[in-house]
């Protein structure tokens, strides 16, 4: 038992693995000091609320299921970018250029679902090749570019709805000139279908998106990990220089993981408004969605089927948030993700002292082993060395024993 694990805990991954429970583990116990504080009366059903309501009901865990399909696309759209070197902060501008671009296409042009989707797709690249051409072709840093897409992205697509009036709602006879149709009454066809899983869970916002967007983790993982490419853009994250002494185009990597990584977000975006349960807002904020992808990737090491749980959890608690109302307000739920958020940017660290109390332990280990080898050697020698002394006193006697015989 013990032998199985240690292999366990030896096993590559494992320590990274140890960070992110940290993280969590220490967000949720400041979660729950943070309950007591606001009200102590409550603070307990508050809790349970934070750790249990996901399953409570099929409604629950249907929402958590559909949360989490977008925020597993943003959260390897940051995990991508990191994997390659760079950070991508402008998820959120990314998601919703693939929102306006699934939303028009899905409404103006009518298109169904699986071609919408891959406007959303194409939205999102183009915005997220925008900062990586600034980085590769002018050595701009990407914090920077990408931040300034964020804004410029939520304004532009908030002009380019308001001055198509096709796309909003009160074009269909609804009395909401601030939002985009909706999509049952636009373009029905443009809905993602549910195949069944809304009457299985008794929720209208389940559909088939959650199993899309492990799919696609699936292939992100495939493509980092097994591919010439993939090793391409790591070795460029991991050492541009000596990638590019190496043969590598460097330049074009940059802007291909950020192409990528855009895509990835536009889809986000694409399959929570293709759901034919929510309508896009002309608001004056950037969606959480696409900031909520960083503590995803965080969590997850950038481990694209880490993010799949990562992001199952950042749902699972949000809904919690929302189950303890009245008691306490939602935003406390944002509190406690915050400082999980604050805490992955530690995960290095944990790594670090994890790793250092792994490799002093197998050192121990290495220690003790040499120490025993050393004594059995010892004592196989000294057993030997008593073998011969009793060979060579047999030998002599037998000797002396012979020549008296002779005599």
């Amino acid at each position: 038992m013990i032998a199985k694990l240690k292999k366990i805990i030896q096993r590559p991954g494992f320590d990274s693995f140890l960070a992110s429970a940290a993280s969590i583990g220490i967000g949720l116990i400041f979660g729950f000091l943070l309950l007591v504080v606001f009200k102590s009366s409550k603070s307990l059903y508050g809790f349970q609320q934070i750790l249990f309501a996901g399953f409570s009901t099929a409604g629950k865990f249907s929402k958590v299921l559909y949360q989490a399909a977008p925020l597993i696309l943003t959260g390897l759209s940051v995990g991508f970018a990191f994997k390659t070197g760079l950070f991508n902060i402008g998820a959120s501008g990314q998601y919703m250029m693939g929102t306006f671009f699934a939303l028009y296409s899905g409404i103006a042009w009518q298109f169904p679902w699986w071609a919408a989707l891959p406007a959303a797709m194409v939205g999102g690249a183009i915005w997220g090749a925008m900062p990586g051409i600034f980085k590769a072709f002018f050595n701009v840093n990407e914090v920077i570019t990408s931040i300034m897409f964020n804004w410029i992205g939520l304004f532009s697509v908030n002009l380019l709805l308001a001055n198509i009036p096709v796309v909003l709602a009160d074009f269909y006879g609804a009395s909401n000139p601030d939002r985009t149709a909706n999509m049952a009454a636009a373009n029905p066809a443009a809905i993602i279908p549910k195949w069944g899983l809304d009457e299985l869970l008794g929720s209208p916002y389940i559909n088939i998106s959650i199993f899309f967007s492990i799919l696609v983790a699936v292939v992100i993982y495939i493509v980092l990990s097994k591919t010439t490419f993939g090793y391409e853009l790591k070795a460029c994250g991991l050492n541009r220089n000596a990638s590019i002494y190496a043969g590598i185009n460097a330049k074009r990597n940059i802007v291909l993981s950020m192409v990528i990584a855009g895509s990835l977000s536009g889809l986000g975006g694409g399959i929570y408004y293709l759901s034919g349960t929510v309508q896009y807002t002309i608001e004056k904020i950037l969606p959480a969605m696409g900031f909520n992808g960083i503590p995803v990737a965080l969590l997850a090491t950038s481990n694209p089927i880490g993010i799949i749980f990562s992001a199952l959890f950042i749902s699972y608690i949000q809904v919690g948030g929302e189950a303890m109302q009245p008691e306490y307000a939602k935003e406390i739920i944002d509190i406690i993700i915050s400082v999980i958020i604050y805490l992955s940017a530690f995960a290095l660290l944990f790594k670090g002292f994890i790793r250092k109390m792994l490799r002093k332990s197998t050192a121990n280990e290495l220690a003790l082993a040499s120490d025993v080898t050393t004594a059995s050697d010892l004592a196989t020698a000294s057993d030997a060395a008593v073998d011969a002394a009793e060979m060579t006193d047999t030998d002599g006697t037998t000797d002396q024993k012979s020549k008296e015989a002779s005599q």
